[in-house]
């Protein structure tokens, strides 16, 4: 068993979500803010959840090319290098649009934090499913 923290990576927030893979469930955590500490918050959070990745969002544009969004998340993954952890890129692709569907779904109040967070939640859902099937 393993746990798992994915960051969904955005110039103003990141959104991140945790598993562990002997339950392969993925939940929305929290968002981290870009302030300067958001390296260190990670951080924090890889070790009070233990975690020996960090799945990173890789996003494309819709013909599954780079982007400059692309070369973000590149950059800021990079900058992970110094947390004890492997770091992997999962695709994202359409992942804020189907987590917003599925908070407007609750019927609840929702902020954009909470996007991020649940696109994080499906970004590492697909990557438990893509690595530990049964």
């Amino acid at each position: 068993m393993s746990s798992l923290v994915c960051l969904d990576v955005g110039e103003k927030r990141i959104g991140v979500a945790v598993a562990d893979t002997s339950v392969r469930i993925a939940v929305p955590f929290d968002t981290v803010d870009v302030n300067g500490g958001e390296i260190e918050a990670i951080a924090k959070i890889v070790i009070t959840e233990r975690a020996d990745t960090i799945v990173v969002g890789y996003p494309r544009n819709q013909s599954g090319e780079p982007t400059a969004q692309t070369r973000y998340a590149e950059a800021f993954a990079e900058r992970l290098g110094d947390i004890d952890a492997r770091v992997v890129f999962q695709d994202e692709s359409l992942t804020s649009v189907i987590a917003e569907q599925q908070l407007v779904a609750h019927k609840r109040p929702y902020t954009k934090g909470d996007i991020d967070a649940q696109a994080a939640a499906i970004i590492l859902q697909d990557y438990l499913e893509a690595n530990y099937a049964k």
